[in-house]
């Protein structure tokens, strides 16, 4: 049965572990999420999420803590970031905190950037992986949407490029691959947030449950049904490029002119693994000079 945000919201089931009757069934005890503002969760605003955003991967947890008193998450994420300063900030960390499942979004951001390349990019990444396979994590990754239809339209060719190496990564290394080219509901323009650029809550939910099937994991996340957006006039659909193009996409430019990211004195929002909720989930908004210690909750 399909049914709105606000009702799929609504009817989600406590997620509590002690109160819940559901009990969700996976191997895995400590996540540890890598990645730049996808995996953050920008686009997903929730005040009362460390960092104040939500997103797919705090999804993703949710769904697996439920009925796993034991579960611990942790996000190591910043908007902004390259994949070398991915490798450079948080493998080591990563590794550190001895993850048995290990999400990993990256390359993105040098895609969208003059000179981005994909193949250059894929053999990085390749010892990323890797590295972090030895262990004996399950380790996912991302390839990237396709993005014919979004202003994103011009590195097309570049992300499926990118995307094909990706799949013979995952081969090498035994690693999972969530398949967001393939996931045509994100073609929906309500999937993507005001700036185009960052997936709104709506399309974090929808990649969340991708994640978990990708997994074999079963969940509650219902596959939602966005109504059509109105048509528009072509007068108020040129309104709505100009307005995004002041808002968003100079700004984007001239931080890229000046060599400055938006991720710059932004910290981890879960750098720590814990609980999923209650008691030593950190409060801290996310941004703040590097070693700044983030408050919890008693």
């Amino acid at each position: 049965m399909k049914v709105s945000e606000t009702e799929a919201m609504d009817n989600a089931p406590d997620t509590s572990a002690e109160t819940s009757l559901d009990v969700v069934t996976h191997p895995w005890t400590r996540y540890v999420a890598m990645g730049d503002s996808f995996t953050e969760g920008i686009g997903d605003p929730e005040p009362a999420s460390p960092g104040g955003h939500r997103g797919w991967a705090d999804r993703v947890a949710e769904e697996l803590s439920r009925g796993h008193n034991d579960f611990a998450y942790a996000n190591l994420a910043v908007r902004g970031r390259l994949l070398q300063q991915i490798v450079d900030q948080q493998l080591a960390h990563c590794l550190s905190l001895k993850p048995d499942l290990i999400t990993l979004s990256a390359g993105g951001n040098d895609l969208i950037r003059p000179g981005g390349d994909p193949d250059a990019l894929a053999e990085k990444l390749d010892s990323v992986v890797q590295i972090l396979s030895l262990g004996g994590a399950t380790v996912v990754l991302f390839n990237g949407p396709d993005t014919g239809s979004t202003v994103l339209g011009r590195i097309r060719s570049k992300v499926a490029i990118y995307n094909e190496n990706l799949r013979t990564i995952a081969s090498r290394h035994d690693a999972v691959i969530a398949d967001m080219w393939s996931l045509r509901q994100l073609n929906d323009p309500q999937m993507w947030n005001a700036d185009r650029l960052h997936f709104s809550p709506l399309g974090h939910h929808t990649i969340a449950a991708m994640v978990l099937d990708s997994l074999n994991v079963e969940h509650t996340l219902e596959p939602l049904s966005p109504k059509p957006l109105p048509q528009r006039s072509w007068r108020e659909a040129r309104s709505g490029d100009l307005v995004w193009a002041k808002e968003y996409f100079v700004p984007w430019v001239v931080r890229r002119l000046r060599h400055r990211s938006s991720g710059d004195g932004v910290t981890a929002k879960r750098p720590l693994p814990g609980p999923v909720f209650g008691p030593g989930v950190p409060l801290g908004s996310g941004e703040g000079p590097p070693g700044a210690e983030d408050p919890v909750r008693s």
